[in-house]
């Protein structure tokens, strides 16, 4: 059985800068071309163009500031892995356990990883984390390595 492991997580402000340098110029550009077809000839494209708009925009704020910076209510703060379930402390103080299905995705460049699982209550849950929301990279590595034991016994 494994010992229950907690990982505090702290912000990412480098990852932020480049979600920043991703996400605003894409928003800015996709917004300037729905307006432009907008007051031009092609309305049809401007709904698609401002949708794509909204879409990223969207995607983007959740992304700088529920995975990044940590700042949504929502946003874990804290990983703890214990047997068989991970749990989650939010930032709003509420805690979430993933009991059930518990399942590890890497990326192949290595720089995050995701979960996903089915709390208590049976609604199935999923979490991103970057390896700059941990303190050392000696910690990003455990957490990997402790939570691809945990969905591999599950």
């Amino acid at each position: 059985m494994i010992e229950t492991v907690r990982f505090d997580l702290v912000p990412d402000y480098k990852g932020m800068a480049w979600d920043l340098l991703l996400y605003v110029p894409t928003v800015a550009v996709l917004a300037s071309l729905a307006a432009k077809f907008w007051y031009g000839d092609d309305q049809n494209l401007a709904y698609l163009l401002y949708f794509l708009t909204c879409f990223f925009f969207i995607v983007g704020f959740n992304r700088i500031f529920k995975t990044r910076l940590m700042l949504l209510p929502s946003a874990p703060v804290c990983l703890e892995v214990s047997g068989q379930s991970v749990g989650l402390m939010q930032r709003n103080g509420a805690r979430l356990d993933l009991v059930k299905k518990l399942r590890y995705y890497s990326d192949f460049a290595g720089r995050s990883f995701g979960i996903s699982g089915l709390n208590g209550a049976g609604k199935q849950l999923q979490f991103v984390f970057h390896k700059g929301q941990f303190a050392t990279a000696s910690q990003y590595n455990s957490a990997q390595q402790t939570l691809k034991r945990a969905s591999s016994t599950n």
